[in-house]
């Protein structure tokens, strides 16, 4: 549950580099690795064809959940039973096992001074 409300609340940006149509780079976590055809062109840019680059950034922008409003105030009929039905299976799920007398602490198995199976000869083949 706590990861479900985690993954709800969290925002995050995705950077992408493209170099004409294809993808250069791609970042979750930090800026994106350029292909060093913006810089030269952006020189060469001055004589020729003014701000036109084959080279873009993309951002896209994912954002979570910024408020969380939990209210169990208003619980229909169905959603109680299961909330009740779901606490009494989680509870009685850890029940103990009931701890049985053995009696066989108090009374230990006699030590064995000879084998039996040379005294009356008999073996397994």
């Amino acid at each position: 549950m706590a990861l479900l409300v985690f993954i709800s609340t969290l925002s995050f940006t995705v950077e992408s580099h493209y170099c004409g149509d294809v993808i250069v780079d791609s970042s979750l976590f930090g800026s994106v690795k350029s292909c060093g055809m913006d810089l030269s062109q952006a020189k060469s840019s001055k004589d020729s064809f003014k701000g036109k680059t084959c080279c873009n950034n993309e951002q896209i922008f994912i954002n979570g959940q910024n408020e969380l409003s939990v209210s169990f105030d208003s619980l229909t009929n169905n959603q109680q039973l299961f909330v009740a039905s779901f606490v009494y299976t989680y509870t009685n799920l850890f029940e103990g096992l009931e701890n049985k007398v053995s009696s066989f602490t108090e009374y230990p198995p006699p030590l064995i001074v000879k084998s039996i199976y040379k005294l009356d000869e008999t073996y397994l083949i």
